[in-house]
């Protein structure tokens, strides 16, 4: 078999650090491996496959003889460097939102539009962790009939904001019980995460919504190539280190009983349904933290609308949301 020289830009990262678990776990076939970071991580050690290998700093020449290079370090660094590795030869996979919504650029789910992965012009974009969950979940209905509009509410895990998120609400939560502190420290996120819900994800933009929420107007629409599809999102962060979960309701141009919708979202690619609301057995955030499939349930018709159907949706958003789409993208190149 054929082995290729990887790179991974953001090696340190919460995301950077799934990409070695998933690599290994799918035994990609690495012939090198090269963890790039920033200079203040050089010369540190990240051990793959029982091998210590040493981090190197992200530069423009980081990528000669490079032949896959997986970026999860922020778009601001994405931008810098990512035409670099292109330039060396390299096909980037990014996870920032730099050029998800660049015309030229894929942007990709394989479940739902792998087809777009051969379009590259070496750089491929890989959508915002929310909007991988939904369009995972959505794609099986959307086979079905399409969708006119979607209303979704996501609740956010810690991780989806970094690595200084998970030890912040950690720290959060030891200083109430264990100390009980009354001024507790808060650096990324602008309140209190600990025992709180937070409705606000990313920046607020003049519209009244968050970046967060309009990447999933924009996103959807692009990776179902369907700009006439209306998205309304609420995106909010709750206290829980891993997993997404999100309330999704969707209204379809022809109606879709619940028995039609549960059978073709049990065939559906990538995603697990578990839905008996009569043993109250349905997905939370922890049934899929570290798996990687989707997973569905409380599937039922709106009772508002004639041709509307609600479900509840969770997925590990390091893993599906982020690293391993990425790692599939990857997957599918070298085929």
């Amino acid at each position: 078999m054929k082995q290729y020289n990887v790179a991974i830009a953001g090696v340190t990262g919460a995301v950077g650090q799934v990409f070695l678990q998933i690599l290994e776990q799918r035994k990609f076939p690495i012939k090198n491996l090269l963890p790039l970071a920033s200079k203040r991580s050089a010369g540190k050690k990240i051990t793959y496959l029982g091998e210590e290998i040493e981090i190197k700093e992200l530069q423009e020449n980081s990528f000669k003889h490079t032949d896959i290079a997986l970026f999860s370090a922020g778009g601001g660094i994405s931008k810098k460097f990512a035409p670099h590795a292109v330039h060396s030869g390299a096909v980037v996979v990014d996870n920032s939102s730099a050029f998800r919504m660049e015309e030229n650029i894929p942007l990709v789910v394989p479940e739902v539009n792998g087809e777009q992965i051969g379009n590259h012009q070496g750089i491929i974009a890989n959508p915002n962790c929310s909007t991988i969950i939904m369009a995972v979940a959505i794609k099986p209905i959307y086979d079905l009939s399409k969708i006119k509009r979607i209303v979704v509410s996501t609740y956010q895990a810690v991780s989806g904001a970094g690595a200084k998120a998970i030890v912040e609400l950690e720290q959060q939560v030891r200083d109430l019980i264990c100390k009980n502190k009354k001024n507790i420290q808060k650096e990324v996120f602008p309140v209190q995460i600990a025992f709180n819900v937070l409705p606000h994800i990313d920046v607020f933009l003049d519209n009244g919504y968050t970046k967060e929420e309009m990447k999933m107007v924009g996103e959807t629409q692009k990776i179902f190539a369907d700009p006439a599809i209306r998205v309304t999102a609420t995106t909010v962060r709750v206290p829980v280190f891993t997993s997404h979960s999100e309330s999704i309701n969707i209204q379809t141009e022809q109606k879709i009983s619940v028995q039609e919708a549960r059978k073709a979202l049990s065939e559906g690619k990538g995603l697990v349904v578990k839905d008996d609301f009569q043993n109250a057995v349905y997905p939370t955030a922890l049934d899929s933290s570290g798996k990687d499939d989707v997973f569905i349930g409380r599937i039922r018709e709106d009772n508002s609308h004639d041709r509307g159907l609600n479900m509840w949706v969770v997925g590990d958003q390091l893993r599906k949301g982020a690293a391993l789409n990425a790692i599939q993208i990857a997957e599918s190149l070298i085929v």
